[in-house]
């Protein structure tokens, strides 16, 4: 473990050298009298906040959620290393940075000898695993997911409405206007019911939403029509019409410029998606598309309820990075802003306690570990991640105050630069690579919406040096200072994202 002292704050950050919990084959006997059964679920796209309980939309209803929250444990504070689908997901199926497993962007396929960590859970502790759902990471088939005995998944990103589904290998297509939410939840309780009841099991159910395009279920269409929507204070620069800051509250000037061009691209509010869609229809279909996706909890939550199941699993909920909705003029994510790299997460079942809050940072990189916990299994020496089981219990361990976040240019998208972060409870430091332009420092306890850049106040000169310095140890220890270089695959650019081969 690594302390660095940056201006009066402290930051601990647990590397991949500290993980001394190792499995091998001369580890003691697992006891698997106290192993759980783990269910997964993961979102697309779902921002931290965008939850009934939190009271950020007011008109947002989650009942499933906030019942996981009341019943179980709110992770208030967790953060994604990479705000983009594959590479967060190989995050979370690897235990590792983006840097080390490699799936840098959403073109980039598996390296060849990466092993997911249910291949541990089946080879190590005997359990039964299941996928279902979106995979992504690069392998645009339906194909064997590895690591898993059972699989029901789609290529790509899938599609809202009458899904091809690839069952154990077998094609299955659903017509009838059939939504993919529901598909796949019925697909998650059919692995539930058959599952050779010899063995604990660990089901990974993987959501397409709700990603764009938002498609809502035809029962949850203009639900939210009528509703009225909050702009951020960020959306619009102060002296903007529309604006409700001040330059004393809103330092825009201190904004970087690929920021402000943004605002006028695919990803900016004054020419999203090249004006197919407006801002408030954008919003409310967004909110929408979530509500099935918290029925499917729900769905699962009873069932295993009313099968006598859920005092011996736990069940994880998760979104596989944030979304920005008008935040300093953008939308979507890949940015290290809050919205961005912060996600939703709950826990419940089990023996964990109700309804209490778990404030300290876990990141992606910390999900296979804590499974592993849960099924008795130590952290591989690979993985740059370490179980937060004992923060679920309130047990006190040495636990990092700093979470580091990168996220790396691609010709898809580019106007996004590449990015590194280091966020305390304190602070963050943003540093942007291969363009001219500023960097960012925010007093996130005071300024919790990044409305004031610091960068340039010397009085914070010490503070910005001292994250840099950290953000390159993280680099230098974890094996990140080389920059992952991919050849450009795939359809043309130059029509719809105004760039070339």
């Amino acid at each position: 473990m690594r302390y660095l002292t940056l201006s009066g704050i402290i930051i601990c950050s647990i590397l991949s050298a500290c993980s001394t919990e190792t499995s091998n084959p001369n580890s003691p006997k697992i006891d698997r009298s106290n192993q759980k059964n783990v269910i997964f679920i993961l979102s697309d796209d779902h921002r931290y906040d965008f939850m009934g309980f939190t009271g950020k939309v007011p008109f947002l209803e989650t009942p499933n959620m906030d019942r996981m929250a009341r019943e179980g444990v709110h992770i208030e504070n967790a953060f994604v290393s990479t705000s983009l689908c594959s590479p967060s997901r190989a995050s979370i199926l690897t235990g590792q940075y983006a840097h080390n497993h490699r799936v840098v962007d959403n073109q980039s396929l598996v390296p060849e000898g990466t092993t997911f960590f249910p291949k541990y859970l089946k080879e190590e502790a005997g359990y039964q695993t299941g996928f279902i759902g979106k995979w992504h990471m690069g392998e645009h088939h339906s194909g064997k997911r590895p690591g898993f005995d059972y699989w029901a998944s789609f290529k790509g990103q899938g599609v809202y409405f009458n899904p091809v589904m690839n069952v154990n290998g077998r094609e299955e297509t659903h017509t009838d206007s059939a939504y993919v939410t529901d598909v796949l939840t019925d697909y998650a309780i059919d692995f539930i019911e058959k599952r050779d009841t010899s063995k604990p099991f660990f089901l990974y159910l993987s959501h397409k939403g709700v990603h764009a395009d938002f498609k809502p279920a035809p029962r949850h269409l203009g639900k939210y029509e009528n509703e009225e929507v909050a702009y951020p204070p960020t959306m619009f620069p102060p002296g903007h019409e529309r604006s409700t800051v001040t330059k004393e509250e809103y330092n825009f000037d201190d904004l970087p410029n690929w920021a402000k061009a943004q605002r006028n691209s695919w990803h900016g509010v004054d020419y999203m998606y090249h004006g197919q869609i407006s801002f408030e229809d954008f919003y409310k279909r967004y909110c929408e598309t979530l509500l099935s996706v918290d029925e499917s909890i729900g769905k699962v939550v009873n069932y295993l309820e009313q099968n006598g199941l859920l005092e011996n699993t736990i069940v994880i909920y998760m979104g596989d990075n944030g979304f920005s909705f008008g935040e300093h003029g953008l939308i979507d994510k890949r940015q290290a802003y809050e919205e961005s790299m912060r996600v939703p997460m709950l826990a419940m079942g089990g023996d964990l306690p109700a309804g209490t809050k778990l404030s300290e940072v876990v990141q992606n990189v910390d999900i296979a570990p804590t499974v592993m916990d849960f099924a008795g299994l130590g952290v591989k020496d690979h993985m740059n991640g370490n179980s937060f089981k004992p923060l679920l219990y309130d047990q006190p361990i040495a636990w990092r105050d700093t979470v580091y976040y990168e996220y790396f240019w691609e010709r898809p998208f580019p106007q996004t630069p590449t990015v590194h972060a280091v966020r305390t409870s304190k602070y963050k430091f943003i540093r942007y690579h291969g363009i001219w332009d500023i960097n960012e420092l925010y007093d996130i306890e005071n300024d919790p919406n990044e409305m004031r850049n610091l960068i340039r106040d010397e009085a914070y000169a010490d503070v910005a040096k001292g994250l840099r310095d950290a953000l390159f140890t993280w680099l230098e220890e974890t094996g990140g200072e080389s920059m992952p270089l991919k050849p450009d695959y795939g359809k043309r650019f130059d029509h719809i994202y105004r760039g070339t081969y």
